[in-house]
């Protein structure tokens, strides 16, 4: 069994420390997270779900909950059948994902909300097991690849994965931040289309 402790761990966090822990079993086990809030228990239900594990909870107190999930040898293996998607990426295809993203925030209603949730995206962006070809910045998201960001060390990390990371420099300009780009190159308008029409998939937070 591995105990992961996720208390205070603000979303992705909890999923990624099971996730982690999981691929540390090499094979069939019991893994046991404690998270403070009921979102972060179903959102491991959820992951439980999707990939075979058997999922139980349980409420200890109250802001403390003890989730068990227990993998079996075969819960990683999926058949064609369960991934209809595949029928239709050519044998030896890796899609291609673009990330586009057009603020500082992610979502509509609270800035600081907002802030928060690009951050963690961007972060869950670097636990993927598929990472996208790259990703595209502009506007307001121009400020998240430069000096002063709290995103520049997931970026980089996803950089050096070899995952563009493409900044509009006209958007740059625009906020005064020409000089202030931390990660990534500067790109155009021309090579923004190219990459998005490109693209097998699109994904805008």
């Amino acid at each position: 069994m591995i105990k992961v402790n996720a208390i205070g761990d603000a979303c992705p966090i909890p999923v990624v420390k099971t996730k982690n822990a999981i691929k540390e079993l090499g094979g069939a086990g019991v893994v046991e997270v404690l998270v403070d809030n009921e979102i972060a228990v179903q959102n491991l239900g959820k992951m439980a779900k999707q990939k075979g594990y058997e999922f139980k909870s349980e409420k200890l107190g109250a802001a403390e909950y003890q989730v068990t999930l227990t993998v079996g040898d075969s819960a990683e293996a999926q058949n064609v059948e369960d991934i209809p998607e595949v029928c239709a990426v050519v044998p030896g295809h890796k899609k291609n994902v673009v990330v586009a993203i057009n603020s500082a925030k992610m979502g509509v209603g609270h800035d600081e909300l907002g802030g928060v949730l690009i951050k963690g995206f961007i972060f869950a962006l670097t636990q993927m097991d598929e990472l996208p070809s790259a990703i595209l910045f502009y506007n307001g998201g121009a400020t998240l690849t430069t000096e002063g960001s709290a995103s520049l060390d997931d970026l980089k990390n996803l950089e050096a994965q070899g995952v563009e990371i493409l900044t509009c420099g006209t958007c740059l300009n625009y906020y005064g931040l020409g000089d202030k780009l931390r990660v990534g190159e500067v790109t155009n308008m021309y090579s923004i289309v190219e990459k998005l029409t490109g693209a097998d998939l699109v994904v805008k937070p």
